[in-house]
């Protein structure tokens, strides 16, 4: 679906404040209330907008650690990564699971309370996987999020 100067507004002010309601949103890309509804529901129905998020505080939910997890599969058959990233994205200590071309198959972004959290999340979550060939660990010293994506509108 490509997207009118409309739909890129309503996605980008909802990527700013997902908790504006439909009239606010109406009166930013001036259209009616009845308007604004109908295009939401389409960028719904079509999956533009698959759902509206919370961005709580890491700290506040007790992580303490957040770390890249650089993984190296022993082969690259369809059925492994889709294995490994299936498992990966099934830990509830995975933020984010990055599949690569190049030396490295995955990066997994992982959110934990500790270095020994984080060792035992390698050591059992990962370590014991047979896709694996090996696997790198670096602290994140600082995570700073770019909640919005760039909206791309149709040139014609």
């Amino acid at each position: 679906m490509s997207l009118d100067r409309t739909d890129a507004a309503l996605v980008a002010a909802l990527q700013e404040d997902g908790r504006r309601t439909v009239k606010e949103l109406a009166a930013l890309v001036s259209l009616s209330t009845s308007a604004t509804h109908e295009r939401l529901r389409r960028l719904f129905a079509t999956g533009v907008l698959t759902g509206v998020h919370a961005h709580p505080d890491p700290a506040a939910l007790g992580v303490g650690l957040q770390a890249i997890i650089q993984v190296h599969l022993q082969r690259h058959s369809r059925d492994a990564v889709t294995a490994f990233r299936d498992h990966a994205l099934s830990l509830p200590e995975v933020v984010a699971v990055t599949h690569l071309t190049g030396a490295v198959d995955f990066l997994i972004h992982v959110a934990v309370r500790d270095t020994d959290h984080l060792r035992d999340l390698a050591m059992e979550a990962f370590t014991t996987r047979e896709e694996l060939a090996r696997l790198e660990t670096a602290v994140v010293y600082e995570h700073a999020a770019k909640v919005a994506w760039p909206v791309y509108t149709d040139p014609a």
